[in-house]
């Protein structure tokens, strides 16, 4: 079979490359054509654009390259139309994708569209299921509470487990000691502060520099930055300048694992660290301040942002958003986590967090299914 795959991030390359792995051990004869990064390039199959060249957040950003965005859509357009795969596989990326299902289900009209990882409509822009429901044949969730909200609007979903579980447990980095990843790394003998600033230009800009000045105070603990591996390292360079922190390449799970703790940008990043029981402070930056957060609140659906708060459905971590992302609140959730009573309240949760999200490979679940599909089994 040929499948056409669509990851807009560096999260979606990662989960898109462990469903492609999936897919090959139940289609031993499946070939690729994707927009993703990497990782999937290792899985094989030809690339038509690096999510690098996709990732604009935010209205301002995707205005300004607006041509660019166009440009991405119409070649697009143009490889599913020259591949003709057997079926279009959406990795998250709501807004691109949908456009790519529609396009799909009006010009080749018998291609199952499939969603895995579906877009977060129970947190805004619930108009969206309109669309689901019109062009896309099955949503495969990875996030258990989504069931229950999809049941509730009369469309099924189906719950495969969650891949940062599979991520997290089969880390290849698993009992490597933390004298190996400190010489590694040039690192010394300090206990280690992670700062995961996020996978985009603009998320790192606007957040890490509020990160280093609200850790630089801890002199106990060296700063570890997770370096996204889409961003040059000139930018890195260029803020961390008046710090004395190091940046870590591809080696996420190595720094979180040797870490006490860390300040984690709203994200996937934010279940990955409570996966390996790392305490955390979450935050999110936006430009607009309290305003766009008083206006934000008028079309949020949910009370939380973090996925770890999300799926455990309470305030297990603190979680500081647009103006409440200050060096000073900052600095008081991190006090509160270097305590041994709040440390263990954040444990107890996060191992009540991992029962909900249950065991077993989401992607081997999504792929099976999806084979199965195609090849005409029930």
């Amino acid at each position: 079979m040929k499948y056409f795959l669509i990851a807009g991030e560096a999260s979606g390359d990662l989960h898109a490359s462990n469903l492609m792995a999936s897919i090959k051990k139940n289609d031993p004869q499946a070939e690729f054509c994707f927009l993703g990064g990497d990782l999937m390039a290792a899985q094989g199959g030809e690339i038509v654009r690096h999510y690098k060249d996709m990732a604009f957040m935010g209205f301002i950003p995707v205005l300004m390259h607006a041509r660019t965005v166009l440009r991405n859509i119409k070649q697009c357009k143009q490889s599913i139309l020259a591949y003709k795969p057997d079926a279009l596989i959406l990795i998250d990326y709501p807004s691109f994708n949908l456009k790519m299902a529609q396009f799909v289900k009006e010009n080749l009209p018998g291609t199952p569209v499939y969603y895995y990882i579906s877009p977060k409509l129970w947190a805004w822009k619930e108009y969206r299921l309109k669309s689901i429901r019109k062009y896309v044949d099955r949503v495969f969730s990875i996030l258990p509470f989504e069931v229950k909200w999809f049941a509730d609007r009369g469309y099924t979903v189906d719950y495969v487990g969650n891949p940062s579980v599979d991520s997290v447990e089969g880390r290849a980095c698993k009992g490597e000691s933390r004298e190996v990843f400190a010489s590694r790394n040039a690192l010394d003998e300090r206990p280690i502060m992670a700062l995961l600033a996020g996978s985009r230009m603009q998320e790192i800009k606007s957040s890490l520099p509020i990160m280093l000045e609200a850790a630089s105070q801890y002199k106990a603990y060296q700063l570890v930055v997770a370096g996204a591996p889409s961003i040059e390292k000139s930018v890195y360079n260029q803020l961390l300048q008046s710090y004395d922190a190091k940046v870590v390449y591809n080696e996420t799970y190595e720094l979180l694992q040797q870490s006490e703790l860390a300040v984690v940008t709203s994200g996937t990043a934010t279940l990955e660290t409570a996966l390996l029981r790392v305490p955390q402070v979450v935050v999110y930056k936006m430009s607009g301040g309290w305003l766009l957060h008083r206006f934000l609140e008028l079309f949020i659906r949910v009370p939380y942002i973090s996925l770890v708060n999300l799926i455990a459905d309470k305030w297990l971590v603190k979680e500081l958003v647009i103006e409440d992302f200050t060096v000073k609140k900052v600095r008081e959730e991190i006090d509160r986590l270097l305590t041994q009573e709040y440390h263990d309240e954040v444990m107890k949760g996060y191992d009540e967090l991992i029962e909900l999200l249950g065991h077993g490979s989401a992607s081997d679940k999504a792929a099976e299914t999806i084979v199965r599909l195609l090849s005409g089994e029930k």
